[in-house]
């Protein structure tokens, strides 16, 4: 191997490691102390309660994240990363940890995409009011 091929390769190497180490200290303890509850609209209020019957266990109240799941309200999530189709997919097809040590997340059953586009309008409101985006 040459040497700047060889310095390409730790330099990724060290990078994927910082990358890894910052994500894994914002894991179990990334939750959120508060988050701030805005006036919601009415989509977002009937989404608060498909939220809490469907996604409270796992992502906490208010989206804040509990020691099963990550906090919605969270940079990750905002829409140029996560996508309102993104939401969807997960909840319907499950998705792979990808960016937090709680591992793999199930389909939800009996949540339909109506309900899910209340969830997302919700988690969007809370998102906005507390600077995500």
């Amino acid at each position: 191997m040459d040497n700047n091929y060889s310095r390409v390769l730790l330099v990724g190497a060290l990078m994927t490691f910082a990358l890894f180490v910052m994500m894994r200290g914002q894991g179990r303890n990334a939750t959120l102390a508060r988050v701030k509850i805005p006036a919601l609209s009415i989509e977002a209020q009937i989404g608060r309660k498909a939220f809490e019957v469907s996604c409270l266990k796992c992502h906490g109240k208010n989206g804040a994240g509990t020691d099963q799941g990550p906090p919605l309200i969270h940079k990750i999530y905002e829409p140029n990363h996560h996508s309102d189709e993104s939401f969807y997919r997960a909840a319907k097809k499950g998705v792979r940890a990808h960016h937090w040590p709680y591992g793999d997340m199930p389909p939800i059953k009996g949540v339909s995409r109506h309900d899910l586009a209340g969830i997302i309008r919700y988690i969007r409101e809370l998102q906005r009011v507390n600077g995500v985006f």
